[in-house]
């Protein structure tokens, strides 16, 4: 009997290891993995064939296996100014959608954490509603609503406000507006995870210590609900610098955003060499200021318990 509970002992913990490795093993198999393969490829040659980039590893005369390695993709990088302006119109495109989004999703959350449990639920279900439908079919809904004889145009010209459509589509207006509508859930739901937790007798206490609504926003709510915002901007930023289908259908040609340049590289140009490097450096842009970022908090985390 002692040997029969020692054995069901020892397969709890050996599920035990494997259920905490499991995180690290998914990281592995849909992150590392797609990003070495990337890599591996952002080193190669293209050239007309299938697959259209030149092998890591191919035979020498001699018959033994020589390493096949190039940068040119990465310096033609630097040296083409089409892919810079790209890259930083994507940064400031996708900048500018994150703080709209924070100033439209603060006010939401906040409010939604203030109501009773099932008005909550109830608002929490129309956040999340667009969800079910598809993201594509959500995007082309605006190209109605915002072109000019869609129902915005429509509306205010029967209502005499203006005299001819104005231009709402095919412009980095329509694009914000996509971005904005798309991936204002994402800032909505984590503000209000954190907003939600707070304790409401806090502020009370401020209240009664005289200090104004102000004062108690930017003291006690805000400071207490920085996590959240911090979670709520990544979760809109890194989405949005690489985004392709909303400038595709709702921007103009001069909207300028890496998607479609790693779209137009892959699928028309047929340089995967190129686009592999353009992906490997968008990668590099968006991680290492983050983790720069958590190198300084968790170093202010340590002065603080010192």
């Amino acid at each position: 009997m002692a040997w029969l509970t020692t054995q069901r002992g020892d397969g709890r913990r050996r599920w035990l290891r494997w259920a905490l490795l499991t995180p690290y093993l998914w990281l592995l198999l849909f992150f590392l993995a797609p990003f070495l393969i990337i890599f591996k490829i952002s080193l190669a040659d293209p050239v007309v064939a299938l697959p259209p980039f030149t092998p890591l590893l191919d035979w020498a005369a001699e018959g033994w296996q020589r390493l096949h390695v190039t940068l040119d993709n990465y310096l033609f990088l630097f040296q083409d100014s089409y892919y810079a302006l790209h890259y930083l119109s994507s940064i400031r495109i996708a900048a500018i959608s994150t703080v709209l989004c924070l100033v439209i999703a603060y006010p939401m959350a906040y409010f939604i954490a203030r109501q009773p449990t099932r008005i909550r639920n109830v608002l929490l279900l129309a956040v999340i509603l667009p969800f079910w439908i598809s993201f594509l079919l959500r995007v082309y809904a605006w190209i109605g609503l915002l072109n000019s004889k869609g129902v915005i145009n429509s509306l205010l010209m029967w209502a005499g406000a203006i005299d001819q459509p104005l231009p709402l589509i095919y412009n980095e207006f329509a694009v914000y507006v996509g971005i904005v509508y798309s991936y204002l859930p994402f800032m909505i739901l984590p503000l209000y995870a954190r907003l939600e937790r707070m304790d409401p007798d806090l502020m009370d206490a401020a209240f009664d210590l005289g200090a104004k609504r102000r004062d108690v926003f930017l003291d006690v709510t805000l400071p207490l609900s920085m996590p959240g915002v911090i979670a709520g901007c990544l979760l809109v930023f890194i989405p949005a610098i690489g985004e392709f289908i909303i400038p595709a259908l709702l921007g103009g040609s001069d909207t300028l955003m890496i998607g479609r340049a790693l779209w137009d590289e892959f699928f028309i140009n047929r340089d995967w060499p190129v686009a592999s490097a353009v992906s490997v450096v968008l990668l590099l842009i968006l991680v290492l200021p983050i983790m720069w970022f958590q190198r300084l908090q968790g170093s202010r985390a340590d002065r603080a318990l010192l």
